[in-house]
């Protein structure tokens, strides 16, 4: 059987409407995101807000760099100083717009560990349809991967980049390879390690894809059976 390449979920039939996304970052901190939402989502439109300026230590009056006239169906922090970041939730939660602020601390926010830990959440439409914790589907021969469709991955589009890897690879060498190629093109903080798991971000990213594609594979060899 020939291998068959990589293809993106097609999601523009079950999804109702456009989603307005809109994405705080700054000094580019969102780039790598942007771009992979931009290539491999369907059904977003984005607008990016970017602070670029030297910010100090506290921020005494956030509101001076964030304002609340906006509008969005959902909202993506990338910032890097927390007291933008919190002062964005209060606005959010104002607002009553979902907000993803991964890795953050937040009670009004969806904080996943990592941007591909998100789960599903139905307020998140079309994103969160296409993007958060990867899912496949591989078809196999014997015991090798002859081809493999991304469902769902990270939003930094790394989940499609490192897929075709595995086309042709032996199962067991697949688990190992495609974790590894996913913690080489993490951009996250690699020093944010969670106390009670004991990983980094880095590690977190590379268990999920694995645990993506054990899932797929064995739901592959069901099939066959």
């Amino acid at each position: 059987m020939a291998a068959r390449s990589v293809g993106a979920w097609q999601l523009l039939g079950q999804c109702e409407k456009i989603v307005r996304i809109v994405v705080f970052e700054q000094n580019g901190s969102g780039s790598h995101k942007i771009e992979g939402i931009k290539r491999y989502g369907r059904g977003l439109e984005i607008r990016r807000i970017s602070i670029d300026q030297a910010l100090p230590e506290f921020v005494d009056a956030p509101e001076e760099y964030i304002s609340a006239d906006f509008e969005a169906d959902l909202v993506l922090d990338y910032l890097r100083h927390p007291d933008l970041s919190h002062h964005l939730a209060r606005i959010c939660a104002e607002k009553e717009v979902p907000l993803v602020a991964s890795g953050r601390k937040s009670e009004t926010a969806l904080t996943p560990f990592t941007c591909c830990g998100l789960g599903r959440h139905r307020r998140l439409g079309a994103y969160g349809e296409q993007f958060g914790f990867p899912e496949y589907r591989v078809t196999m021969e014997g015991d090798r991967i002859t081809g493999i469709q991304v469902l769902r991955g990270a939003p930094c589009g790394e989940t499609w980049a490192v897929a075709a890897l595995v086309v042709g690879v032996d199962v067991e060498e697949a688990l190992s390879l495609l974790p590894r190629e996913i913690q080489y093109r993490c951009s996250a903080d690699p020093s944010g390690f969670d106390p009670v798991t004991g990983k980094s971000p880095l590690h977190y990213a590379g268990y999920v894809h694995r645990a993506a594609l054990r899932k797929a594979i064995d739901q592959a060899r069901q099939e066959q059976q």
